[in-house]
Parts: structure tokens; sequence; C-alpha cells
């Protein structure tokens, strides 16, 4: 092999950087996206979770709802996930001693400072949790 074929080589392989980076960073970029959009899913569910739990501790039905929504709000904060906007809906049918209480969280999560993605402005997560009331404890 010549020289001119091996500085040849040389040059083509820096070409093949020079084009392949475009495409490292959108993938990287798309990685950073699902890996956001899974922690995000996470903290919802958490946040579904600490809202049922919550509830299920309430003396009442009608006390459940306020502690299950700031139960939900205070796990986000503690997360740090910002949503647009936060729904909890509690379902408190079943609100009596064994029985149990669901709370459904959504969130929506803005993707905006993902830019170049081609992804929707924000995403609307919802987690769900369903948790017992002891049998023992007296409700009012």
């Amino acid at each position: 092999m010549t020289r001119a074929q091996t500085a040849r080589e040389r040059g083509s392989a820096t070409t093949e950087l020079v084009l392949m980076t475009p495409v490292l960073i959108i993938v990287l970029f798309f990685v950073v996206a699902l890996g956001r959009i899974a922690s995000s899913r996470a903290e919802v569910d958490a946040a579904a979770r600490d809202a049922a739990r919550a509830a299920a501790n309430a003396r009442s039905a009608a006390a459940a709802v306020p502690e299950s929504d700031e139960a939900a709000r205070a796990a986000f904060r503690q997360s740090g996930l910002t949503c647009e906007s936060i729904a909890v809906l509690l379902d408190t049918a079943e609100f009596h001693a064994g029985g149990n209480v669901t709370a459904t969280v959504s969130c929506t999560v803005p993707l905006r400072d993902l830019v170049g993605l081609g992804l929707p402005a924000a995403r609307t997560m919802t987690g769900r949790f369903t948790a017992p009331i002891d049998l023992y404890r007296g409700l009012s």
C-alpha cells in the first residue's frame, strides 16, 4: 500500500466521522428524551402510590380527597418533576374498614426543552394505585 492510498483512507475516515457526528447527536438527544419520559412515568406512579396511601390513612372519605391531593403534589415537589397541570382523582366508593381506595394521578410533563426531536410540546402521564384500608381501624 502506498503513502497516497494510506492518506486517502485517513481522509475518508475523517469524512465519515464528520458525517456521522450529527446522527450520533440526534440519537443521544433521543435517548435523553426516552430517559426523561421513563423517569417521569415512574414519578407519576410514585405520586399515585403516595396519594392512595394518604387517602387510606384518612379518617373519612371527605378528608381523604384533600390529603391525597396534597400527598401527590408533595411527591412531585420532592422529586423535582415539573408538571404543567396535575389532576388527582380519588375513588372512595369502597372507603370503609377492610375496603380500599384508588388514586389516579395525571401530570402533563413539558418536553419543549428537547428541541429538534419533533416531540410534542408536552405529554400527559397517568398513574393509578389502589391502597387497602386497615380492617381494624376506626373510621368516622
